[in-house]
């Protein structure tokens, strides 16, 4: 039986003219590249090189052969160099920045895709200029950069909703809401405890500006989290409101551990992007990565 081997040796042997330049192209020592030559000559049953004073020449038999062979040669070891690519993107360690409050909703979500990833948390800036100097691989960030030597691509949008524990009665909010009573609103939501992740209550202030037109909300948030998933987590076990991420408070409202209060109109949708360096090597797992933030954002 053939082996594809010998092929692979006589293709280096013919393009270098040298045995030894050939066990040098194929990681194997010279000896080995003999006996394969030896072992294929057989095979077909003519002499393939003659030895000279440097190196060897083919034979006409062996121009023929090489016409025969590189062509199928060659698409082969592009299948065989295709599938090696794809099996080191898919097992290469991977590192992704993303801010922490998206983390369980956006980042969790790629788990299961890849196998080895290496999570860090910043802020949108931030991740850009580390993805920029190519200390990071990828970035999901909510706001877009405009650079030669980055990729960014939108994978969705996500909105900040107000949500709180299921032991408040919100039936007043709800009909202040109907009744478009902005007061009433805005009276019931100071009355209540407020959960925010910052002490400077960003996501409150966002919601108050687009909402009601107002600046300076009057509210003191009663309890600081860190992290806006924890932070639901707490509230689902107490009592409370906050201004979250809709995507990290899907599924804990579909769980029935929150409820919904508002959802307005008036609150502007944020755009949710994957950024990269320009490099072809990570192209596949870069589109791999839209898909699944695609999927998780419909």
């Amino acid at each position: 039986m053939v082996n594809l081997e010998w092929y692979r040796t006589f293709k280096s042997v013919y393009k270098n003219g040298n045995f030894s330049l050939a066990a040098k192209e194929l990681f194997i020592s010279q000896p080995a590249v003999s006996q394969q030559i030896v072992m294929l000559e057989a095979h077909v049953g003519y002499k393939l090189f003659n030895r000279k004073s440097k190196g060897v020449e083919p034979t006409e038999y062996a121009k023929l052969l090489n016409n025969l062979i590189i062509e199928a040669l060659d698409r082969l070891e592009n299948v065989e160099n295709g599938f090696r690519a794809k099996a080191f993107n898919a097992n290469r360690l991977i590192s992704i920045g993303i801010s922490k409050h998206l983390m369980r909703s956006l980042g969790g979500a790629l788990v299961s895709k890849f196998d080895f990833i290496d999570f860090s948390f910043h802020e949108n800036d931030a991740l850009f200029e580390l993805v920029d100097s190519k200390k990071l691989d990828f970035a999901v960030v909510t706001k877009q950069y405009d650079t030669f030597d980055t990729i960014q691509k939108k994978v969705g949008e996500i909105k900040q909703v107000i949500v709180g524990s299921n032991t408040i009665d919100a039936s007043p909010l709800k009909w202040s809401i109907k009744t478009k009573d902005f007061s009433a609103i805005e009276n019931w939501l100071n009355d209540q405890k407020w959960f925010s992740h910052n002490a400077q209550i960003p996501h409150i202030k966002l919601f108050w500006l687009h909402v009601f037109n107002k600046k300076r909300p009057s509210m003191i948030p009663n309890y600081i989290i860190p992290s806006e998933y924890e932070m639901l987590e707490i509230i689902s076990k107490n009592s409370g409101i906050a201004v979250v991420w809709d995507c990290n408070a899907k599924s804990l409202i579909e769980e029935n551990k929150i409820q919904l209060l508002w959802n307005s109109k008036q609150m502007p949708s944020t755009e949710v992007f994957v950024l990269s360096s320009k490099n072809d090597n990570l192209s596949t797992i870069f589109e791999n990565i839209q898909l699944e933030l695609k999927r998780v954002l419909e």
